[in-house]
């Protein structure tokens, strides 16, 4: 069994498709990473400003300088560090940018002058203990996870939509039938698709996470994602989380997708005669759900929400609700994924046994 598998997954690393399709995620993940923090901007409300590399440092040197717990005498300081000294001419300060640190204490207690609002950090956060620092970094990254773990789901497809589809037009299923028998070699491709899912996954999210060390550095991993950036605000999670806590949910639910993705996968290819229409029926019934007009707020997102498309967009599926001791909804994608490869794996099986090759 073991050469078996070992069999179906040179196949799927050996097709020049997959070959493309897997050079091509990291390289969209290394120019999605680098092209943002090509284009941050800071500027310390002083003297220093710039861009890329500059920026990252200058918001990581402000990120240590008030790194702790949120109080209201730091929000103080940080207004008047941050006070503005030029005419607004009737834009709102809250959505002035300077650096994120500044966006950050402005988006929450600025009025639309730039000066402090008279909000206290209870009446904003109410009795969260709200840990600050630099975040933006990891912030950043986890934008780019959303889009790079889109590809990989897509890229998953690819790999594994010929699976079976591809044996109704070849004859390697006839010698390893021969040697092995059928049923063996049928279990061998759900394996090798299930596991040749995981290792892509794991080599995305691990180079994308070395990526995000490498530019930006570990700091923030501790710190709340509540005080970010005007750029984070809106329609983000709404749960005083970390910024580690978060990404963990997003690696989390890119296996939980990956593995959703192959069951599904799987079984429209052992029902396709083309490979060409396992791959067009995959992509399409995995983007369906973003077709559906439904908001976060719809009592139906509970369920549409578990679908593999919304376990890559993580912020909508996080942003439900916790369902207690600190624990995220997204946590239900879990045995959701494990429903998807089981059903997947042995419907799709029966399937391709009962198939003859002439």
């Amino acid at each position: 069994m073991k050469k078996l598998i070992e069999f179906e997954l040179k196949k799927i690393f050996s097709k020049r498709l997959s070959l493309i399709v897997l050079i091509g995620l990291l390289v969209y993940s290394a120019l999605t990473a680098l092209s943002t923090y090509n284009n941050k901007y800071a500027f310390d409300g002083k003297s220093a400003d710039g861009s890329g590399k500059a920026a990252v440092e200058i918001d990581k040197a402000l990120g240590a300088r008030y790194e702790g717990i949120l109080t209201d005498e730091k929000v103080q300081q940080m207004m008047e560090d941050f006070a503005l000294t030029y005419d607004l001419h009737g834009l709102n300060a809250a959505y002035i940018y300077q650096n994120a640190m500044q966006s950050a204490v402005f988006a929450r207690f600025a009025d639309m002058d730039g000066h402090w609002n008279g909000l206290s950090v209870s009446d904003v956060f109410g009795d969260e203990e709200i840990r600050i620092g630099y975040v933006d970094g990891w912030l950043s990254t986890s934008k780019n996870l959303v889009r790079v773990f889109m590809v990989l789901a897509l890229a998953v497809i690819v790999m594994t939509a010929p699976v079976f589809s591809g044996e109704y037009e070849g004859v390697d299923n006839l010698i390893l039938t021969s040697k092995y028998g059928k049923t063996k070699g049928t279990a061998a491709k759900v394996a090798a698709s299930v596991i040749a899912a995981l290792l892509v996954t794991a080599l995305t999210a691990a180079f994308n996470l070395i990526l995000a060390v490498v530019l930006y550095g570990k700091s923030g991993w501790d710190c709340s994602i509540l005080f970010a950036s005007s750029d984070y605000v809106e329609g983000f999670i709404p749960f005083n989380i970390t910024c580690g806590t978060l990404i963990r949910y997003q690696v989390l639910l890119a296996f939980t997708c990956t593995l959703s993705v192959t069951g599904m996968t799987l079984l429209i290819s052992a029902a396709s005669k083309k490979q060409i229409v396992a791959f067009v029926a995959s992509m399409a019934l995995f983007l369906f759900p973003a077709l559906l007009p439904l908001t976060e707020t719809n009592p139906l997102f509970r369920y549409v929400g578990l679908l593999p498309f919304y376990h890559v967009q993580a912020i909508s599926l996080l942003s439900v609700e916790q369902i207690g001791s600190g624990i995220l909804y997204g946590v239900w994608a879990v045995p959701v994924a494990a429903v998807f490869v089981g059903i997947g794996g042995v419907v799709s099986s029966r399937i391709f046994l009962k198939h003859q090759i002439v």
